[in-house]
């Protein structure tokens, strides 16, 4: 039985989210980015040219939330929305040269956070690993 608040995973994991996405805040305000932005530009650097329906499956994002973050990056010329050739029913998001040349001056970004961290990188990956199996195991 937890004794105190701290004593619970879900609360150990919710306080170090808030924590990341506070260290990171600095580090995305140069690129004038918002954290889940950072996070669709990532997947997009990963995976470019693909329907809305994709970035939602790797962001892990509802529509909901996707479609107005995607709106503020295409009014931020990062990226933009067209419909497919292969179906009109689908949009597909694509980086704009200005979005391809933000990766490689963001590409250090992930760096800079884990030394922050302070953190050993092997207790960074098994964090990592942990996080994603302990999601996909609730899922």
């Amino acid at each position: 039985m937890a004794h105190k608040l701290s004593d619970n995973v879900c609360f150990a994991l919710y306080t170090a989210s808030n924590a990341l996405v506070r260290a990171y805040r600095p580090l995305l305000d140069e690129f004038d980015l918002t954290y889940p932005q950072y996070i669709v530009m990532q997947a997009l650097w990963y995976n470019d040219g693909v329907s809305l329906k994709e970035v939602s499956i790797s962001t892990q994002l509802d529509s909901g939330t996707l479609t107005p973050i995607v709106k503020r990056l295409e009014a931020k010329a990062l990226l933009t929305r067209k419909v497919s050739a292969e179906d009109e029913r689908k949009k597909v998001i694509s980086l704009t040269r200005e979005g391809l040349a933000l990766r490689d001056k963001a590409k250090d970004l992930k760096a800079q956070l884990e030394a922050k961290s302070s953190m050993k990188a092997e207790d960074v990956e098994l964090l990592r690993k942990l996080c994603l199996e302990l999601a996909n195991n609730l899922s």
